[in-house]
């Protein structure tokens, strides 16, 4: 079922009587923020459009995936272990009517605190068990919604689109970081033929996955979008790179976005993964080995640049992983 839309951003924040500018480290995209009070309780605004956006734009969101979420009614179907936090959502903002604005419940204090240390191991084994419950309950998805495409989970960091927002008059840090790291990725890896290549053009990676089973994916399971309720539910929030795929691709980014803050190995996260997916009862027999090769192969050419500009034991894990995908196109 369609949830209600606010059509304008008056109606959303009806009753508000403060609202606060905020900004905060994990946010890095560039979506404007605020603190809200409405009826005593403390909400956050998130203002979405493109033009404020760089992952937006990457990602080529013109209609707010989150938005589109919410109205689809995708929102309200995720599993009872997992809270998006999101309350209302107003549609049709700013410039052609391409922005939006999502009304959240203030859940601040029960996210990851920000940094670099790991999280606890009892909560990483809950976020990745929580994560194959979302996969396991979508199982065989398809998407009516014109959500993102799987191809353009390949392509965020594509030299055309890191040349467009280079070019801008205000370049944001992540493109110009990631610029600079595809240069010494290219000088460092001994792979990085292949990866480049696949890196402008993901489709024999795509191909290989869409073979695979197909779930709704969240898209950016990192720790800055995470937190734990109490009562032992997972919050996660920012929907805007959501979509379909194999959700050993959603496991990959999360093993290398939160490279830092796991409590366990690589290898460790994988299992516990793939046992919780089995636990929900999903079979992994006959495909899940060549997933998580093709998946993990993947996760190089959408972070290859982070990885260069890191520690070189990661970087070198990374292209273990990633030579066994390769040998699987």
């Amino acid at each position: 079922m369609s949830a209600a839309t606010a059509t304008s951003l008056d109606d959303l924040l009806a009753g508000a009587s403060e609202r606060l500018a905020m900004k905060t480290s994990d946010s890095k995209s560039g979506a404007l923020f605020e603190r809200v009070r409405i009826g005593g309780e403390s909400f956050v605004v998130k203002h979405l459009h493109v033009d404020d956006d760089w992952i937006q734009r990457l990602t080529g969101d013109l209609g707010c995936r989150p938005a589109m979420l919410w109205r689809a009614g995708i929102l309200d179907d995720l599993p009872a272990c997992l809270d998006h936090a999101i309350v209302g959502v107003a549609t049709g903002l700013g410039r052609n009517g391409w922005g939006a604005a999502l009304l959240m419940r203030d859940v601040g204090p029960w996210l990851v605190p920000e940094g670099d240390d790991p999280v606890s191991l009892d909560q990483e084994l809950r976020f990745l068990d929580h994560m194959a419950a979302l996969h396991a309950h979508f199982w065989g998805w398809q998407d009516a919604f014109d959500l993102q495409p799987p191809s353009h989970r390949y392509l965020y960091f594509s030299a055309v689109n890191l040349s467009t927002e280079t070019a801008r008059p205000e370049v944001e840090a992540v493109p110009r970081i990631a610029t600079n790291g595809w240069e010494r990725f290219a000088d460092l890896s001994p792979i990085a033929s292949d990866v480049l290549a696949l890196r402008a053009a993901p489709w024999p990676l795509v191909d290989a996955l869409g073979a695979l089973p197909q779930t709704f994916l969240h898209g950016d399971w990192k720790m800055g979008n995470l937190g734990s309720h109490p009562d032992g539910r997972t919050i996660l929030i920012d929907w805007a790179t959501s979509g379909r795929g194999n959700g050993a691709s959603e496991l990959a980014w999360y093993l290398s976005i939160n490279a830092a803050r796991l409590p366990h190995t690589k290898e460790a996260a994988i299992d516990a993964y793939a046992s919780s997916l089995r636990g929900h009862g999903i079979a992994t027999d006959g495909w899940w080995d060549a997933a998580i090769d093709l998946a993990l192969l993947g996760g190089l050419v959408q972070f290859g640049w982070e990885k260069a500009l890191g520690d070189r034991a990661e970087l070198a894990w990374w292209e273990d992983r990633a030579r066994a995908g390769l040998a699987r196109l």
